[in-house]
């Protein structure tokens, strides 16, 4: 069985090389020149007795367990990792203007001043709710269900936002986090679930690349032996239940066909063949962002940038969504006599805010953190930007429709493996696009 896989981003490339391990034939095409799709390193500013910044312009890292490393080792990458430091174990969110450090662990919570006396009494109460969720609820509807506004303002809102650019208020909890829904059936609390499956989930480490993230697409599309770049797929055509893939250059019939590509590139092959999923596609939702990276002085820094970053919630009002101490999380990002702060613009909940001048972006975003880190320099001593007009899909109401579809395409030898279904971070989509390769 030959399988064509259509897009080398992380989801394709990880299918194709399981495939290629396991001795069965596939071709992977990809319509640009490098590999990765949204996984985009930069070294900028490097010279003699300068190291450069290391930019992350999509994910910044990887979270995984031993599985996960081990798989890597087996792609020669174990040299290069790179752990966060332990102090991106602390997180930060902008309440009663300045950063806060949001409560970690139980005790934190309890005895901490984060959160009001109300909202902590909730969470205590939280293991006799016997609410249950009805169809179709959202994050934000489920855990003032549970837990309170609050909760959602200042710990789930920001947390929504900096995974999925989304609003907590339109993303289903069905689709982002099912394990809470499984909780609440099996131990009548999400507080009991958590707590009775802490051991088992494994411990999960939070890694880069010496060079960027970048450096794992690179090195699986390095082991593929039948990886075509600049071959975007013209079309599609089905034959009983095989097809042939049309590029510029040639064609070539496959018995199994996987979309490892956005909605949008899905939509557009499969038109004419399954009209009702592909105007169900381009119904999923893309929120603009903008990644801002600006370095300054580390003695013109007042803030001891003391953890992973700083999330905004959206009540507060602020310009970004948030920003990454990238120099604090990850050693190699920029001098060690300067800090490097990546800035996030725009998502579901202030997505015209993406959309402004990119001069008006980078000024806005200078202002915003030289009040909010007291950064006495005038302008940064390098800024740059990147753009991400649609950025990642939202796991709405809208999404249900497609998960509907998708099993009868699965009848036609047609499969997704994508970060638009079944889970959207780097290593659900290594996960889902492994199981593939060994189906």
């Amino acid at each position: 069985m030959t399988t064509g896989i259509i897009g080398a981003g992380i989801s394709g490339l990880t299918l194709a090389y399981e495939l290629q391990q396991a001795g069965q034939d596939y071709h992977l095409w990809e319509a640009t020149g490098q590999p990765g799709g949204y996984i985009k390193s930069v070294r900028d500013g490097v010279a003699d007795t300068h190291p450069g910044y290391l930019r992350e312009l999509g994910p910044n890292s990887l979270l995984g367990d031993q599985a996960l490393l081990d798989w890597l080792d087996g792609l020669g990458l174990t040299p290069d990792l790179v752990f966060a430091n332990d102090v991106s174990k602390s997180r930060f969110i902008f309440r009663n203007g300045a950063y806060q450090e949001l409560p970690g662990t139980p005790p934190a919570l309890l005895l901490g001043s984060f959160f009001s006396w109300k909202t902590k009494w909730k969470v205590f109460r939280e293991l006799s709710n016997k609410t249950t969720s009805p169809p179709g609820e959202t994050l934000g509807q489920f855990f003032r269900r549970r837990f309170s506004d609050e909760i959602v303002d200042y710990a789930l809102g920001p947390f929504v936002a900096g995974i999925y650019a989304g609003d907590p208020e339109r993303l289903l909890v069905s689709e982002t986090f099912p394990v809470l829904l499984q909780y609440e059936r099996e131990y009548g609390s999400v507080l009991r679930g958590l707590i009775k499956n802490q051991s088992k989930t494994g411990r999960r480490q939070s890694f880069s690349f010496r060079e960027g993230m970048q450096m794992l697409p690179n090195a699986l599309a390095a082991r593929l032996e039948h990886l075509q770049f600049n071959s975007p797929v013209v079309s599609l055509e089905r034959t009983d239940r095989s097809w042939t893939v049309h590029t510029a250059t040639g064609s070539e019939a496959v018995d199994r066909l996987v979309l490892a590509v956005g909605t949008d590139a899905a939509a557009r092959l499969l038109e004419g063949h399954f009209p009702a999923f592909a105007a169900a596609l381009e119904q999923i939702e893309y929120p603009p962002m903008v990644a801002v990276h600006s370095a300054y002085k580390r003695a013109d820094v007042a803030h001891p940038l003391n953890g992973f970053g700083g999330l905004n919630p959206a009540v507060e009002g602020r310009f970004s969504a948030g920003h990454i101490w990238s120099s604090s999380s990850f050693a190699g990002r920029c001098p060690t006599d300067e800090v490097l702060i990546t800035t996030f613009v725009g998502g579901q909940q202030r997505a015209d805010n993406a959309r402004l001048p990119e001069a008006d972006i980078r000024a806005q975003v200078h202002k915003e953190l030289v009040e909010s880190f007291g950064i006495s320099a005038t302008k940064p001593i390098f800024q740059q930007s990147f753009s991400w007009p649609r950025a990642i899909p939202q796991y709405d109401a809208k999404l249900l429709t497609v998960k509907q579809l998708v099993v009868n395409l699965e009848a036609q030898n047609l499969f997704i493996c994508a970060n638009w279904y079944g889970g959207v971070s780097l290593s659900d989509c290594i996960g889902k696009a492994r199981k593939m390769g060994e189906s």
